[in-house]
């Protein structure tokens, strides 16, 4: 009837629905055949095929998603790995080249900057990135 046990009884006892309480102790009720097929029509099955078949083609197109992203993670995961095994492999090297603006450690200024001259520091901007 597409209705809960509990919403059946409450029927019962408000007696919309017809209904008997057999020698066992069960409660028989009554349906209305047409209201049955109202309910559930014979053709309902014909309805949901189409339906389902979309579902299923959509999971299957899903799964197939899934399985193809599992792949590419195993092949990352793979080239990462084989990647982690080289990096011991790989030579540090010993001194770092210097650039030419860079001062040797042996250079000695010849002159101080005017602002250490007159006791004023530069800004910490000026002294990160040079200026």
């Amino acid at each position: 009837m597409g209705i809960s046990k509990d919403a059946l009884r409450q029927r019962i006892r408000r007696g919309t629905l017809q209904s008997d309480k057999g020698e066992d102790g069960r409660v028989y009720v009554y349906v209305d055949t047409s209201t049955v097929r109202d309910v559930y029509p014979e053709d309902r099955a014909d309805a949901v095929g189409p339906l389902a078949d979309e579902l299923r083609d959509r999971i299957r197109y899903l799964e197939r998603q899934v399985e193809e992203e599992r792949d590419a993670r195993r092949r990352a995961d793979t080239l990462l790995a084989q990647l982690m095994q080289r990096i011991p492999e790989l030579e540090a090297p010993r001194e770092a080249p210097e650039s030419p603006d860079s001062p040797s450690p042996t250079d000695t200024p010849t002159e101080a900057p005017e602002e250490a001259q007159e006791g004023v520091q530069r800004p910490w901007w000026r002294r990160m990135f040079g200026g």
